[in-house]
């Protein structure tokens, strides 16, 4: 019998993602050898470099996916926000299980939503799409960066002077420590990451046989959402970095798909959204998405931010 083995990150929320692939599989295929082996990347090597400073895309992935090409792995499992929109050579994104909330989360000293936050309160982001949608609703915010998982950012909010901080809600909710949560946004107002709250199953395009075993775990809605959610990401040509956030969802039959692009100080926000019935346009609707806010705005806001960089 052949043996599996899932590659990851070796973070609590990772290890927690490769598991449960690791029992689907297992609910599927009972008795199958499966083993999870954890991969430390670059994202886990530059654990202080700030998310606006990350040098490549695959920051989270890249060594992941290497492991995966030279068979040291079968599998990987990935967040699907982090896995770079370009396809990886001889590699392909053969599940997307069901997505959990897609939704960021603010969790604040004194359980505090975001209105009830003291004026000038200090708020700990590391991302510009988060920034943007911050400011723009509290321009009064002092935003200051944090990186690490998410134990080590509770950890961090605990003991600074900071009064909040913004997480995906899904990450909170894996790890059980969704009780830390003092308001979920509207993921369709304070828009998500592309892809946030769903997971990515990789493996090499020329393995038949591990294509067909994780086949099962693939959701259909959620793949068609996050697909028009990351070819508009690759419509605009950037990755994690970019101050852009999307949502698609199958509403009344049909496939909408929103969208923003924003200056990280919130001073400007580019929103919209479209929708097909058909639902073999997801990845063209991305891009028809990208197109309308970059003439609408989007472009100007990101050669400001090109020539910032």
């Amino acid at each position: 019998m052949r043996r599996w083995v899932i590659g990851s990150r070796g973070s609590k929320l990772a290890l927690w993602q490769a598991r449960y692939v690791r029992d689907g599989l297992l609910a599927m295929h009972p008795g199958l050898d499966v083993q999870v082996r954890p991969i430390r990347t670059h994202g886990d090597l530059e654990a202080n470099l700030p998310l606006a400073s990350v040098p490549i895309r695959g920051f989270f992935s890249s060594q992941i996916q290497r492991a995966l090409l030279e068979r040291q792995v079968d599998l990987a499992v990935h967040s699907l926000k982090d896995l770079p929109v370009e396809p990886a050579d001889g590699l392909v994104l053969a599940a997307v299980p069901p997505r959990y909330d897609p939704s960021d989360a603010l969790v604040s000293k004194g359980d505090l939503r975001l209105a009830d936050l003291p004026a000038g309160a200090r708020v700990l982001c590391s991302s510009w799409r988060r920034q943007a949608q911050l400011l723009h609703r509290r321009a009064d915010l002092r935003i200051l960066p944090i990186r690490g998982n998410v134990d080590t950012r509770l950890c961090k909010l605990d003991e600074s002077g900071a009064d909040a901080m913004i997480l995906a809600s899904a990450g909170l909710d894996r790890l059980g420590a969704g009780g830390r949560i003092a308001q979920r946004f509207d993921p369709c107002e304070f828009l998500p990451a592309p892809g946030q709250g769903a997971l990515a199953v990789e493996c090499r395009a020329d393995d038949a046989e591990a294509r067909a075993l994780v086949a099962g775990l693939d959701d259909e809605s959620s793949r068609l959402a996050t697909l028009a959610e990351r070819s508009f990401l690759a419509a605009l040509g950037g990755g994690c970095r970019l101050p852009a956030g999307a949502l698609g969802r199958i509403e009344a039959g049909r496939l909408v798909l929103r969208g923003l692009v924003a200056s990280p100080d919130g001073r400007q926000v580019v929103r919209d959204q479209v929708q097909a019935a058909d639902f073999g346009r997801a990845e063209a609707l991305g891009g028809e998405l990208a197109r309308q806010l970059l003439h609408a705005g989007g472009q100007d806001i990101l050669d400001q931010l090109a020539s910032l960089l």
